[in-house]
């Protein structure tokens, strides 16, 4: 059976976005998804393609912007604990934005939109933690406002859920997500190096 994207039905651009020529989106590469409760499957590889990520874009001369998500003090994303604080290994530099968001679309009630608009771009790299939640949300953000969101695979990861109708690994999920941001409000790339 040959699947059609709603993207490819509507004439969207499938070309992935050039790092010189989009704005940076991390979202959410806290100690919150390394260990404990909310530790994520993969996340290791995925910080490390995220590293790699980071360091390209800095090298192209893209604007960065950093997301954490604050779920306040006591919570495995209390911001102000190292718990929620951004990995030393993928941390800011001078002069990269943080913008602290509390719901999955790291466009609401943040003020992430301004940051995107004045670095010029509507193309949007989009990586983080987790791909079905904010990761997915912020791209179908992006694409709501306007933006041309492409979403790097390999820097995203996510954790394994119990519904009431399945168990769902990690990999299913991820895959998931990434098929939804596919299918309509964006282009998913497998890595970093699919971006020129």
């Amino acid at each position: 059976m040959t699947t059609t994207t709603l993207r490819e039905l509507n004439g969207f651009d499938q070309t992935p976005a050039s790092l010189a020529d989009a704005t940076l989106i991390l979202i959410d590469y806290q100690n919150t998804y390394t260990r404990g409760v909310m530790e994520l499957a993969g996340w290791q590889e995925a910080l490390d393609a995220a590293v790699d990520l980071l360091a390209r874009a800095r090298a192209a001369g893209t604007r960065v912007i950093h997301v954490i998500n604050d779920g306040g003090e006591g919570t495995p994303y209390d911001i102000r604990a190292e718990i929620g604080q951004i990995h030393p290994r993928i941390a800011p530099a001078d002069g990269e934005p943080v913008v602290v968001k509390q719901l999955p679309d790291a466009f609401l009630g943040t003020d992430l939109a301004d940051h995107v608009d004045a670095a010029g771009h509507k193309d949007v790299v989009i990586a983080g933690f987790m791909t079905h939640m904010c990761v997915a949300f912020t791209a179908q953000g992006a694409f709501l406002r306007g933006n041309r969101p492409t979403v790097v695979a390999d820097a995203s990861a996510t954790r394994p859920l119990r519904t009431a109708v399945a168990e769902v690994s990690a990999e299913q999920l991820h895959h998931g997500a990434l098929a939804t941001i596919e299918d309509l409000y964006g282009v998913v790339v497998q890595s970093t190096s699919a971006l020129n």
